[in-house]
Parts: structure tokens; C-alpha cells; sequence
């Protein structure tokens, strides 16, 4: 674990980074669970131990736990809004609202106590509501005990047994979770469809169960010479203990989460990167598959070390894709993705998931108010990941990206980023928003800033908030700092309102002297600046950057091209007038952003060539 102590050594106590005009905190746990899995009925038993460490300046009077698996029954608010929604995940649709007793998933608190001394509490769907016995002062810790039941539901939504695919146990959201607090406040939010929030700490896990299931979970194992199935050194000599059960017992230090997954017919492979990580390979025994997921295995690698590259260094010790859940999820330290894919399809999956181990295991974000920054950031780096390791030799990657976000930026149903994620009208608008627009945010940062500063801003922003909760204004100080531009018209255009970016070649017109007068119009609301080219009828070519005021900055030239830096354009004109040093009669095409890194939604007003 040599990495993530190197880490830890940087993190402890308070951290310094400005936030929200406060210095920077975060909450502490350190979870120990015992659990004890029955195959039979899918119903499980636990204890927990969480010491927590309130970081805050607040004094804590109540507190919160999440209940994932209590979603997936009848009436749930997951299963109403799966039913309601004009476009319900095919996944789930009306399925929870069929589940019989037997198939249902629920957690179940028996006992719960606060320094030993006995709380009341209240179950509301899945979310545990604790009145403490005494409140948890500024820099106080406090010791949670509880003992609880759970019920694995019928695979459904990342979660569950039996998937389609065979898998018996995706073990994820799976524990009772105490919810985030920071200075926003409570994070309490139901689970309904979305993604997590999660507060930072250190794992020890026991998990009892059937002797013949072969296990992949969060964090390192500890006794491997006991379970064997590949997880004991070379050479090791394994030793299993007697009877029908075995105790896997794993420590995983610094996450926000912890998941496992367990099948009887695991294949386990391993494969270790040329960084140090253990990358751990478990997949069924399907003949029909092994051939691709022994080909993902250098590719897994190659996708690391280019993350560790443009992002910065992974810390963990090792990293496990498991086949199971219902497509693909990221959890600390490893991921549930299905397995029965093309060779193509396997890999790009692992990219993104992958990915996440940076953009939301690293720098965690509060996925139901930003879902954008991670899933839109992972799909960004991943994108560029696959072009190199899978040799696509795209020229852009992101163009497919660029052309669902102009769908949905014309087709009347999006709503800003700043949406919670579970308050989106459609799936397909909060689909397109996070994904599309959430790595288009960061593509067209490149755009503004120049590709240079973009890469800068991505590791710095790596160094300054991996193991912390950035929040949107935090990238956009980075990309400031980094740049000396003024960005915060950008992150509130683009993130907050539906505004759009539509620029126009208005019109090109002789003036005197041999010169050319082009005349550009801003039709959309968003401000950019702008970069124009020139095509002469010789084949010469030229480069004009426009600036946009507000941003009280010039983009560097890359490459050392040559170019006009142009008088800067005002947001309230709605026309911009370039004079050019040739006359009409010799231009032969002018463009407004030839990268088409910039997501204008109407690229035919862009260009104009010279009809003959």
C-alpha cells in the first residue's frame, strides 16, 4: 500500500483549499463490518462499527443512512418514478412493482447505538433518520454500533442477484451508509435512480459466505493464503479452512464506498501494470467470453497508464473489473461492467469506468447535483484513451459527443446542468446533459483556453482535489489560475442556463482600398471567443483570433502560428465587424472555428465561400 500512504501523509487534519469563502473541510469515517451472506435465501446479517469525525464547524444533532436496497420495492419512490417517467430505464421500467416477497431487496436496522447508549430512529424509504443521544460537537468523534438485515433483491438496477448474465451476487449500495454532510448540509437524498455522494474513510470488511463462491470486492485482501482462487502469492500454500464457509476479510483505505461481487464460476485472472498496480480480472466461466476478456487484459493496462499520464497517478495498489450489475458502474477501486460484449464494446466500457477511479473516486464529486463532472469528465478522457489504445485514429473523438448535445440543445427538453439529477423531465435530456455536454464542458475549456492549458488545468486540478469534493466552481478557479483568464461567464453559460452558442458569417463585403469588410453575428446567447480562418484563392491561408472581452485575456497561439489578434468583441453587440487586408475577389472560403471544438449548434452559418 506504499502509494496510498505516501498519499495520506499530505491529508490529514484540515484541509487549507478555499471553498465557498470557508476554508475547506471534510467529514471522517472509518467503517468495520462484519457480514454473513446465507446463498440460499440471498438474506444476509451484520454489524457495523463506524467512528465518526465531525470536521465541520457545526454541531451535529441528528444524523442520516442511507438504505440503498429498501429501493427496490413495491411503491418505492424508485419504482413510482420508474413507472411515471415518460421514458423509464429499460432496466427497471415496472419490474420492481412485480417482485414478490422473496425477490424484493431491503435493509433492515435491528439495533443502533451512539457510545453505547441506545437510539431512536426512523426508517423513510431509504433513508434512515437518527435522533442522537448526544450531539457531536466541532472536532468531536463519536462511535456508531448497529446491527442490521438485508435481503439481496433480484438483479435490477446495479445491485442484485442472478443478473441476466448469471451472475449471483453484484453486492453494491449494499451496507447501511451514513450520508454526506458539508457545507451545504445534509445529503440525504433518496434513491430513486442516480448516482451517490459519499463521505471519505478507511474500511475493514468481513464478509462470510459459502465456500465455493469466489469473491472480488473493494480494498485488499488480508488473508489470501486461506481463500486461494488466485488471490495468494506464487508459490503460496493455501490453506482453506474446514466447513461450508469462508471469511473474506479485505482493509481498503481512503474511499467513499465499498462493493463486492461473489459468483461460484469466477474466473481470476490478474495482471500486474507497468506503474505497480494488481490489476484483477473475475469473469464467468463462459467459453463464449474468455477469449475477450483475456484480450481486455493489456488493454486494461494501456487505458491505465494513459489515465495515470493525463490525470495523475492512480494511488491505489490495485484495481478489479468484475463482470456483474446491469452495464457498467464504478466503485472504489474497481467496477461492475457485463460481460457477454463485443471485444470493442468490453474495452470501451472498462475506459469509462475505469475513468471514474479519477473522476469521481479521486475527485468525488456530489453526483446528484454535478452529475456532469464526473460522468461528462470520464467520458471526455476516456474518448481520448480509446483513439490511442484502440488506434481508432479519429481526428476528433469527441465528434460524436458534439452532434447528441446539438440534439438535445435543439430539440426543446433540456434543462441547465444544474439540475438535480432526479428532477430531470426525461431520462434522455439528463443522459445527453451528463455525458454529452458534461465532456463537451471540458473540450471546449480547450478551446477557450487553449489545449496546452486545458491539459494543465486537468493535472492541477488532479494534484489540488484528489481525496476531496470539488464542486464546479472549483475546476473552473483551476482553469483561472492556470490560464490567467476570467472564466466565470463560462461555467454559468454552460452549466446553469440552457443558453446556446450559434455564431454566423453575417456577411462579406468590398471596402475601400482593396480590403474586405466581414461582418459576424452572435445569434445565440452564449458568449465565446472566436477563431476564424482564411482560405485565400492562392492557398495561402490566415488566422484571426477574435477575444471576448469579459474574459480580459488572450488565448496563446499553439504550435507557434502565426496569426491576427483582432480587437475584442463586446457579449451585448450582436455584430462584429474584421476588416481584412485583401480584397474580396481573393478569398475563398472564411470559417468560424475550424477545430469544431466549439459546440455551435448550427455549423451551416459558419462558413462562407465565394461563389463564383
Amino acid at each position: 500500500m506504499n502509494k496510498i500512504l505516501i498519499v495520506l501523509t499530505v491529508l490529514s487534519g484540515f484541509w487549507a483549499s478555499a471553498q465557498n469563502n470557508i476554508s475547506y473541510w471534510q467529514q471522517q469515517v472509518d467503517y468495520k463490518m462484519e457480514v454473513d451472506m446465507n446463498v440460499d435465501n440471498y438474506q444476509y446479517t451484520g454489524t457495523q462499527e463506524l467512528e465518526y469525525t465531525n470536521n465541520s464547524p457545526d454541531t451535529l444533532k441528528k444524523v442520516f443512512y442511507h438504505l440503498f436496497f429498501n429501493a427496490f420495492q413495491p411503491e418505492s419512490e424508485m419504482d413510482v418514478r420508474s413507472r411515471t417517467i415518460a421514458d423509464p430505464d429499460s432496466r427497471v421500467g415496472d419490474r420492481i412493482s412485480k417482485l414478490s416477497k422473496y425477490e424484493q431487496g431491503f435493509l433492515k436496522i435491528n439495533s443502533l447505538t451512539q457510545n453505547g447508549k441506545t437510539l431512536s430512529y426512523k426508517e423513510v424509504g431509504t433513508i434512515l433518520e437518527v435522533a442522537l443521544d448526544k450531539p457531536i460537537l466541532p472536532g468531536e468523534k463519536t462511535t456508531f454500533n448497529l446491527e442490521f438485515t438485508g435481503q439481496v433483491p433480484v438483479q435490477i438496477r446495479r445491485s442484485g442477484r442472478n443478473s441476466s448474465e448469471g451472475v449471483a451476487l453484484s453486492m453494491t449500495q449494499w451496507y447501511p451508509k451514513i450520508a454526506e454532510y458539508d457545507f451545504e448540509g445534509w445529503h440525504a437524498d433518496p434513491y430513486i435512480g442516480r448516482e451517490f455522494h459519499g463521505v471519505w474513510g478507511d474500511f475493514d470488511v468481513k464478509i462470510t459466505i459459502d465456500k465455493s463462491y469466489i469473491l472480488g470486492a473493494t480494498g485488499y485482501l488480508q488473508n489470501p493464503q486461506e481463500i486461494g482462487y488466485g488471490y495468494e502469492k506464487e508459490g503460496a500454500k493455501v490453506n482453506r479452512k474446514g466447513g461450508k464457509k469462508l471469511t473474506w476479510h479485505f482493509i481498503a483505505p481512503k474511499v467513499h464506498d465499498f462493493a463486492w461481487a461473489a459468483d461460484p464460476e469466477y474466473i481470476h485472472d490478474k495482471r500486474t501494470a507497468a506503474d505497480g498496480t494488481v490489476l484483477h480480472f473475475l469473469y464467468k466461466n463462459n467459453p463464449d467470453i474468455k477469449e475477450n476478456w483475456k484480450n481486455l487484459q493489456p488493454k486494461t493496462e494501456a487505458l491505465l497508464l494513459y489515465f495515470n499520464e493525463h490525470i495523475g497517478e492512480y494511488p491505489w495498489d490495485q484495481y478489479s473489473v468484475i463482470q456483474g450489475g446491469d452495464g457498467g458502474m464504478e466503485y472504489a477501486m474497481l467496477t461492475l461492467i457485463t460481460g457477454e460484449r463485443t471485444f470493442g464494446s468490453l474495452v470501451g466500457v472498462t475506459a469509462h469506468e475505469l475513468a471514474h477511479a479519477w473522476f469521481q473516486h479521486l475527485m468525488a464529486t456530489n453526483e446528484s447535483k454535478h452529475e456532469w463532472m464526473d460522468e461528462g469528465f470520464t467520458s471526455y478522457i476516456s474518448s481520448l484513451a480509446m483513439n490511442e489504445v484502440m488506434e481508432e485514429n479519429k481526428e476528433n473523438p469527441l465528434e460524436g459527443t458534439y452532434r447528441g448535445y446539438t440534439r438535445l440543445a435543439t430539440s426543446g427538453i433540456e434543462q441547465p446542468q444544474s439540475t438535480h439529477s432526479d428532477r430531470y423531465q426525461l431520462n434522455a435530456a439528463y443522459g445527453t446533459s451528463a455525458y454529452s455536454k458534461g465532456a463537451i464542458f471540458l473540450s471546449q475549456l480547450g478551446y477557450v483556453i487553449g489545449k496546452e492549458n486545458l491539459q494543465k488545468t486537468i493535472h492541477r486540478y488532479y494534484e489540488e482535489w484528489k481525496f476531496k469534493h470539488p464542486t464546479p466552481n472549483d475546476v473552473i478557479r483551476i482553469a483561472e489560475k492556470v490560464s490567467g483568464a476570467q472564466l466565470g461567464w463560462y461555467l454559468t453559460d454552460w452549466t446553469q442556463t440552457t443558453n446556446t452558442i450559434d455564431y454566423a458569417i453575417k456577411e462579406v463585403t468590398e471596402a475601400e482600398g482593396e480590403t474586405t469588410n466581414v461582418t459576424l453575428e452572435r445569434i445565440g446567447l452564449m458568449p465565446m471567443p472566436i477563431d476564424l480562418k482564411v482560405v485565400y484563392k492562392d492557398g495561402t491561408e490566415e488566422l484571426v483570433y477574435i477575444p471576448l472581452r469579459m474574459m480580459r485575456w488572450q488565448k496563446p497561439a499553439e504550435n507557434a502560428t502565426k496569426r491576427i489578434v483582432a480587437e475584442d468583441w463586446a457579449w451585448a453587440y450582436p455584430t462584429y465587424t474584421l476588416k481584412l487586408n485583401k480584397p474580396k475577389a481573393q478569398i475563398s472560403k472564411i470559417i468560424i472555428d475550424d477545430s469544431q471544438m466549439m459546440a455551435d449548434i448550427n455549423r451551416e452559418n459558419n462558413v462562407y465561400e465565394l461563389k463564383e
